[in-house]
């Protein structure tokens, strides 16, 4: 189609707009200056981008506005320029939210391609069409007769996202339909205790079969793009559900048939060398894999047994997460000198508590690889190995050869280690190894699951460990939790909820902060307003006094006010100090931290 200036106020003109009336209307405009202009209609266009829209092409030479000498003619200031010169809104795809079946179905990825168009909303009485070129009309009337009913919504799409959404949903569509296809409904595994009989079809879809391997492989790219931690895939009777925990919570993903799930499940369970024939009972896999950019990521691999099939959970260890300074992990200041005091001690038992997921791993990890020098021997007994690092000796628990963590650390003792650490104190046999070690001339990290750090103590008392080793053998513990930190992109300043902070802060009065950071919502955080994760910690160092409190009927309460006299700041406290710093929000600390011990 014909370039043409695309000020025309006939909406229904139908005009293809290229890079020459791009920049005939940028410089009628006034943004581009003639020079600019020129520059770019001289510039001849590599081959590798000759498919580019005129968009990206004048995004690359990067221009200054020349009605905003502040501002670059980037992509985002480009696309925000043609949406309002098309009079139709800027749609930017969160890809947790597009529902790929419906909007595949809507149209065919030809038809797609050819106009520049792809659906990106499809609801009872209206789709929302995202275009490139939102002065192309020809393919409206089509799409009417086809729709029948339905209102057509016209929205402009980031021309760098269309290409790279366009293709990523057709195919994925495309695998789905492919592998539904091959595998009819599925008999093979009598674990779905719930499935109804299909009397003469006995096809199930291949782990091996093209289309499965596509589905995996977007998958796992999907989560690394969406800086998952965990990916859940949970079989219901005829849908299976695929969800992505982010910044610790979980989100709707997509949607899988049943038989697709199952062959899902079988191809993860192949790469991560697990018995595929097994569904009866859980079992334990790994994958390691590369990213187009040469990183290495490790997954772990749990599935279990569920009244519709196995469910398969992949943990994403990626070792920039798992490795982390200090400072990233939030732990500064007077924390990281009590923290530092702690484990650098050449014995001693030092503990770390929390809930499942509240960061305790990447904290042992973290400190061990500080104190992993040449000159000492750093080794672990873990059930599983989280990540393997070459700084560290490490060793796997195997229950079915009575490998667990008290035989392991009884073994490692014979290793002439300086530095151990035990994945989990469950038990007392543990716990009596651990402080064995200890008494030997040991540095001894390990963790515990307790809801703060005094009632370490207690549950140490309760596993049967007497008074007078705890008090010989432990340093000191530390409870944390892990809190969403605000988007940077879109945070803004705001006034402190002073009824809130009072309620966080109490019974230590705390003065609010003049000003707080408030979350907002952007497209780069998927409008929650977060970004990322940072720890607030509750360190409580072993004093004399606090020895002296331990007994064989132990009062937790006495013991935390006087850890609170000695300057042990609670986890509410210590996440009031991040929300003053700017880090993160009221809400946010008192979802995560826990009531009822100041």
């Amino acid at each position: 189609m014909a370039a043409a200036n695309f000020n025309s106020s006939n909406n229904k003109v139908s005009i293809w707009v290229d890079l020459r009336g791009l920049i005939h209307d940028l410089s009628s405009d006034g943004l581009l200056s003639q020079e600019d202009a020129n520059l770019v209609a001289g510039t001849p266009r590599s081959s590798d981008k000759s498919h580019w829209h005129p968009l990206q092409v004048l995004a690359e030479f990067g221009f200054t506005n020349q009605k905003n000498q502040n501002q670059i003619l980037d992509l985002a200031n480009l696309n925000s320029w043609y949406a309002e010169k098309a009079g139709q809104p800027l749609y930017n795809i969160d890809p947790l939210k597009i529902d790929v079946p419906a909007i595949t179905e809507v149209m065919s990825y030809a038809f797609a391609e050819r106009h520049q168009i792809m659906a990106v909303e499809v609801n009872s009485d209206q789709v929302v069409i995202a275009s490139t070129q939102p002065f192309h009309r020809e393919w409206e009337e089509n799409l009417r007769q086809t729709l029948r009913d339905k209102e057509i919504k016209r929205v402009v799409i980031d021309p760098a996202d269309f290409h790279r959404y366009l293709i990523e949903f057709y195919n994925l569509a495309k695998s789905v339909s492919g592998a539904t296809a091959k595998g009819g409904q599925s008999l093979s595994g009598v674990t779905n205790f719930e499935q109804l009989l299909q009397l003469g079809d006995m096809k199930s879809a291949d782990a091996n079969d093209q289309h499965i391997v596509n589905i995996v492989d977007w998958l796992l790219q999907y989560a690394f793009d969406q800086r998952a931690s965990d990916i859940h895939l949970e079989p219901r009777r005829d849908i299976g559900n695929v969800r992505f925990r982010i910044d610790g919570v979980l989100h709707d993903v997509y949607e899988l048939p049943a038989v697709v799930m199952a062959a899902v499940s079988s191809r993860i369970k192949i790469l991560g060398r697990m018995n595929v024939a097994e569904k009866r009972k859980p079992q334990d896999g790994r994958i390691k894999t590369q990213l187009t950019d040469g990183a290495e990521i490790e997954l772990r691999l749990s599935t279990m047994p569920t009244a519709f099939g196995e469910k398969l959970v992949m943990r994403i260890f990626d070792p920039e997460v798992l490795l982390r300074s200090y400072q990233e992990m939030g732990i500064a200041n007077d924390d990281y000198r009590k923290w530092r005091g702690l484990v650098e001690n050449s014995h001693g038992i030092v503990l770390v508590t929390g809930p499942t997921g509240s960061g305790k791993t990447t904290t042992l990890y973290s400190t061990l690889k500080n104190l992993a020098t040449t000159e000492v021997n750093v080794c672990t007994v873990e059930d599983p190995i989280e990540m393997v690092e070459p700084a560290f000796n490490q060793m796997q628990v195997m229950g079915n050869i009575d490998l667990d963590f008290a035989s392991g650390v009884k073994s490692l003792m014979r290793q002439d280690p300086d530095i151990i650490m035990i994945g989990e104190i469950r038990d007392l046999e543990t716990a009596e190894m651990a402080v064995q070690a200890s008494l030997t001339g040991h540095l001894v990290l390990s963790t515990l699951h307790t809801n703060d750090a005094p009632a370490a103590l207690t549950r140490l008392l309760d596993l049967g460990v007497p008074p007078y080793l705890i008090k010989s053998t432990l340093l000191g513990v530390m409870a944390q939790r892990l809190v969403r930190t605000l988007c940077p992109h879109c945070r803004v300043e705001g006034c402190v909820d002073e009824e809130a902070w009072q309620e966080l802060v109490s019974p230590w009065k705390a003065e609010p902060p003049e000003t707080v950071n408030l979350k907002k919502g952007c497209l780069e955080c998927r409008d929650t307003g977060y970004m990322g994760r940072v720890g607030i910690y509750e360190i409580m160092p072993m004093t004399q006094s606090l020895k002296d409190l331990v007994c064989g009927e132990t009062d937790i309460d006495l013991l935390r006010k006087q850890a609170y006299r000695e300057g042990m700041r609670s986890l509410r406290l210590s996440g009031a100090q991040k929300i003053a710093s700017g880090l993160t929000t009221i809400e946010e600390v008192m979802r995560v931290a826990p009531s009822g011990n100041g």
